[in-house]
């Protein structure tokens, strides 16, 4: 059997028992409703962040800290902040489509796509995959997973596309900003991945060394763990009762959709067959490269006191880097993935800046400081952490990026929690729950694989709305709860 080929029994649609399912229920109706409402009014992220700079600027120049002259000059100055933390995201998403779209993934993707054999599993199947892979990578969770409910699409009849596609997208909002590539974690474990400014309100003296809180007082808090385990159990309930089935699912071929062919399919790419090409087909070079970064990679992680703090945006770049380097085997299959997966970055790219300008606006205005003493006074230990999930969902609608977004919450929320005595740590943690339930009702993220299926956020959002309502109060309740288990500072 050839890679490109399948055996029969993975290759074949799956029966769906459509006339076995049940009526529609309350969650599938409401989703219904939440779609039809989220096609007429959801409009691009991008005016999200346009709107998100208006009002900061507007306050700013009301609050009297600066006059608008210098606002203006503040947020322009500020726009390249966060140039070597764009690319770093944009890396994140290269990488886990380069992953993901390797030969040796991609038949694990045909071989889970092969298991469920009814509509209702198919999607469930695709949610908790999302959810599960996003704690690892978020950027290989989304393609991952986007490629997964592709597939699924492809052999299981009578799945609804729209809501398998929203599936794809809830480890975004849910678990991954508490995973092992949660920006705000990452953030608060990498030395140069904040403004020495913000470092210094974390360290407040030397409570904190450095400023520098590492991944075993954030997302590796038996806190978090739980956390995580409550998510992963509310939306999979929630998942299996929202989806339309039987006749009521809109199937790809009912939206007029062609889901082309699986990509083990596809050839090698072109020769020529000049010298300059021979070297481009080689595996050597990428058998060099990997050996290369495996050596750094390995020698990192040893020269590290704890292997827990040597985890950053860069070693968990270069990781899925190597690994894509090492599954696609050829500098030119690489090339290929890459060249198909930047498309995917242009958002990034665009707002990245925007928020970098949002960020220094509200750090050198001194708002940060306001912001964080309204904080205080009506906040108590207990209630502060409610407070900050609530606010930091809110402003993830308008700054839809968890990294560039927690530059801009990190001033005052280090602060109040410093003057509250709360436990730091596990305020990135809270930080991450708020900031996941953004995604489900702000399209930013979905950008880069609505593409892949051949839709618009608003064909997805009505379910991912009806997810956010469910999941909204539970993490209000497991950020206190669980909170009060938590001593300051760490």
């Amino acid at each position: 059997m050839s890679g490109a080929e399948l055996p029969s029994s993975l290759g074949a649609p799956q029966a769906s028992p459509l006339d076995d399912e049940p009526p529609a229920g309350p969650l599938a109706r409401v989703a219904s409703a939440f779609t039809a409402w989220a096609e007429r009014w959801i409009p691009d992220a991008f005016v999200f962040a346009l709107v998100a700079t208006l009002i900061v600027v507007l306050v700013a120049v009301a609050t009297g800290h600066a006059a608008p002259l210098e606002v203006v000059t503040i947020w322009g100055n500020g726009l390249w902040d966060l140039l070597a933390f764009t690319l770093q995201m944009a890396m994140i998403i290269i990488t886990g489509y380069v992953v993901a779209t390797t030969r040796p993934v991609w038949r694990l993707i045909a071989r889970l796509a092969s298991l469920p054999t009814t509509a209702r599993g198919a999607i469930t199947l695709v949610a908790v995959f999302a959810m599960v892979s996003s704690w690892f990578n978020w950027g290989f969770s989304l393609i991952f997973s986007a490629m997964l409910a592709k597939e699924v699409a492809r052999r299981v009849r009578g799945v609804d596309y729209r809501a398998v596609a929203a599936c794809s997208f809830l480890g975004l909002g849910s678990i991954w900003a508490q995973g092992l590539s949660g920006s705000a974690a990452l953030q608060m474990a990498t030395p140069s991945a904040l403004p020495p400014e913000i470092r210094a309100i974390v360290a407040s003296g030397d409570r904190i060394p450095g400023g520098i809180i590492p991944f075993s007082h954030t997302i590796f808090l038996w806190q978090s763990l739980v956390a995580v385990l409550v998510e992963i159990v509310v939306v999979t309930l929630v998942v299996r009762r929202m989806v339309p089935t039987g006749a009521r699912a809109r199937t790809a071929e009912d939206l007029g959709i062609d889901l082309g062919v699986s990509p083990l399919d596809r050839g090698e790419p072109e020769r020529r067959g000049t010298p300059g090409e021979w070297l481009e087909h080689t595996p050597w070079l990428s058998a060099a490269f990997v050996a290369l970064a495996s050596v750094h990679l390995v020698g990192w992680f040893a020269r590290s006191p704890a292997p827990l703090q040597a985890i950053n945006l860069n070693v968990v770049n270069l990781a899925f880097l190597t690994l894509g380097v090492a599954l696609h085997g050829t500098p030119a299959r690489l090339m290929r993935a890459v060249r198909e997966a930047t498309p995917g970055i242009w958002g990034v790219v665009l707002q990245f800046p925007l928020y970098a300008g949002i960020a220094a606006v509200i750090t050198k205005t001194h708002l940060n400081e306001q912001i964080a003493s309204l904080f205080v006074q009506v906040s108590t230990p207990r209630t502060f952490p409610a407070l900050i999930a609530v606010y930091s969902a809110v402003l993830g609608v308008f700054v839809p990026s968890g990294g560039s977004k927690w530059v801009i919450e990190a001033p005052y929320v280090m602060r109040a929690a410093h003057e509250l005595k709360v436990h730091l740590g596990w305020m990135v943690a809270v930080y991450d729950l708020g900031e996941a339930l953004a995604n489900l009702v702000q399209p930013f993220w979905m950008l880069p694989v609505l593409g892949l299926f051949g839709l618009r956020a608003r064909d997805v959002m009505g379910y991912t709305f009806l997810v956010f309502v469910v999941l909204a109060p539970v993490v209000l309740v497991l950020v206190t709860v669980l909170g009060a288990t938590l001593a300051y500072p760490l």
